[in-house]
């Protein structure tokens, strides 16, 4: 088993990886495909699923990539994964529950959820780069970033956006949306 990687190319102690494609029987696979498992300690804390064996928690990918070392492999992989975190985040926004009793209805529903899990994924992508909050789930986004204590000011025929001097969040919501619209 080949050390694996961390997200920055360094190798990970308690990390393992391993190809078992030429150990299992593939028949219906298109040719070429490999599999790939990654073995490692759960993070403190973490609670441990009925597939860990041993301490260790194990996973595996397929992949129809025929070069390059399987800790490279496993890295990309890792960091394409982002799709689990992508549902989490539509289920948080509101797509755990189908509040209306329609069809129709709560195709729209879904569809609101959809644009508002994209956008939010837009800022934290364009407008959050190099700050924590591009990593911050839909709960803490909405208390601290969508939910500030300004007010609406009118003057001198423009309208401006007032924060509350005591918001500690006043600078990384304003420096966002500099980057948003730097004009």
């Amino acid at each position: 088993m080949d050390a694996r990687l961390r997200r920055h190319g360094q190798v990970r102690d308690g990390a393992w990886v391993a190809e078992l494609t030429g150990l299992i029987d593939l028949p219906g696979w298109p040719p070429g495909m490999r599999v790939i498992v990654r073995a490692e300690h759960p993070h403190p804390g973490a609670q441990l699923r009925f597939t860990d064996r041993n301490g260790l928690r194990l996973t595996a990918f397929a992949t129809n990539t025929t070069r390059g070392q399987l800790p490279d492999l496993e890295l990309r992989h890792r960091r394409r994964a982002r799709c689990e975190d992508r549902i989490r985040t539509a289920k948080d926004t509101g797509l755990a529950n189908l509040p209306l009793h329609g069809f129709d209805a709560n195709r729209i529903w879904i569809e609101i959820i959809c644009l508002a899990a994209e956008l939010t994924a837009w800022i934290q992508t364009l407008a959050l780069h190099g700050h924590d909050a591009r990593r911050w789930e839909p709960k803490r986004l909405r208390l601290r970033l969508f939910s500030p204590t300004a007010r609406l000011a009118r003057h001198a025929r423009q309208t401006q956006l007032r924060f509350a001097k005591h918001w500690p969040w006043t600078r990384l919501i304003t420096t966002a949306l500099a980057r948003l619209h730097p004009g």
